[in-house]
């Protein structure tokens, strides 16, 4: 049964279940502004697959599929994956869209083959096209937003939804009117980071004292992938260098550094550097929990969830000015510390600030409830709200 008629139509279209939007989307299903169907353009994440830069099978633990509307087209891509322009290759596309006859499509990213077909099959029927993607211009040269393409293919798009200020920042830079800019931000489902649930907190003892962390140990957590970009290795080497009492990094995650990363903490006094193996989504909580600190030191980084995961716990971050989230989350002084991304004495400095303030009781608390108040309007009830008024403007008669 089709619904209402007074509810539009929202085609979303996504490379592949994720652990993030399939929340959103569940959360968006049970509302009754709109009718959504998601179409995905490949399995990965509903079925186990080798993770290049973790160098180990993925699967997510949480239900990426119940409670929406979805289907996966056929990708006929010799290589499926996010990380070419020929890794979604969907020719069935158009016609399952036109099938389900939408009112307007939600695009998920433009740096593919599919995408751009979609974009052209709408452009051809007249379908507005709301673009969503988490772009900025942080460490790259302003002169590359002139390309004509871009400033092309942003002009074919009806409304934004942008999720952040450095996200908002790039559309201006492409010539994008104010007015077409809906903020809609990168939002998780905050249900599962309650600071308050017993079992995490439990779970977060556990560790600790797995780990031989006493309740005065001051704990600094990187959770990612061991790879270049990610920089768990300039952390370490400033967590070397501190030489803090009281203090403790802890290192979540797998990847191709995992071997030197170990050689390196061989240096560090006994008891004061661990690795943990990657953990699933359900398991994070406890992880976020037993630290005082998440550190995200990337050199390129286009949002980072996990610094909203952790918000939600009440744990402050340290990132680098690289990091897209940093201009929304993370004010220094406020609800976290900012580094230059290649700049070791200051992500020491940094975090050094930043140990002795989780180590101070007043300070921390006080700290503790400005992320929390901070990271409160980054919620999918925000983020829907952004869309609809995206997807209002859309739809009206007057779109400029």
């Amino acid at each position: 049964m089709n619904p209402p008629a007074s509810r539009p139509r929202l085609a979303v279209v996504l490379s592949h279940p994720t652990q993030y939007y399939s929340p959103w989307f569940r959360w968006m299903a049970a509302r009754p502004e709109l009718a959504l169907r998601v179409f995905y353009l490949w399995d990965s994440g509903v079925r186990e697959q080798v993770d290049p830069e973790f160098g180990r099978p993925v699967r997510w633990d949480v239900d990426l599929l119940s409670g929406y509307e979805h289907e996966f087209v056929p990708n006929l891509a010799r290589r499926p994956g996010a990380d070419h322009f020929w890794g979604f290759r969907n020719p069935g596309l158009p016609g399952r869209l036109a099938a389900w006859n939408p009112d307007a499509v939600l695009l998920f990213g433009y740096a593919w083959a599919s995408h751009l077909r979609a974009l052209a099959w709408c452009r051809w029927r007249g379908l507005p096209v709301i673009l969503r993607g988490d772009s900025h211009f942080l460490g790259r040269n302003p002169r590359a937003l002139r390309r004509l393409p871009l400033r092309l293919l942003v002009r074919a798009c009806t409304g934004f939804a942008v999720v952040g200020a450095a996200n908002r920042g790039y559309y201006r830079a492409l010539g994008v009117p104010a007015h077409r800019l809906f903020f809609a931000p990168h939002a998780v489902d905050h249900s599962l980071f309650d600071p308050d649930c017993a079992a995490t907190k439990e779970e977060a003892a556990r560790l600790r004292k797995q780990l031989a962390l006493s309740p005065a140990t001051r704990v600094v957590l990187f959770a990612g992938k061991f790879t270049p970009g990610k920089q768990p290795a300039a952390l370490l080497e400033a967590f070397l260098r501190l030489e803090a009492p009281d203090s403790a990094l802890v290192l979540v995650g797998d990847g191709g550094e995992k071997e030197a990363l170990t050689t390196l903490a061989a240096r560090a006094r006994p008891g004061t550097v661990h690795f943990l193996p990657l953990a699933n989504q359900s398991e994070m909580p406890a992880r976020y929990l037993l630290a005082d600190v998440l550190a995200l030191p990337s050199r390129a980084e286009t949002w980072g969830l996990v610094v909203n995961e952790a918000m939600h716990l009440g744990r402050p971050c340290l990132v680098s000015d690289r990091v897209g989230c940093q201009q929304d989350l993370v004010t220094p002084g406020e609800t976290g510390w900012v580094f230059r991304h290649d700049d070791p004495a200051d992500l020491q400095r940094q975090l050094q600030q930043a140990l002795q303030v989780v180590g101070d009781p007043s300070q921390a608390g006080a700290l503790r409830t400005r992320v929390l108040a901070r990271i409160s309007r980054y919620t999918y009830a925000q983020t829907t709200a952004g869309l609809l008024a995206a997807l209002e403007f859309a739809l009206g008669p007057r779109r400029q």
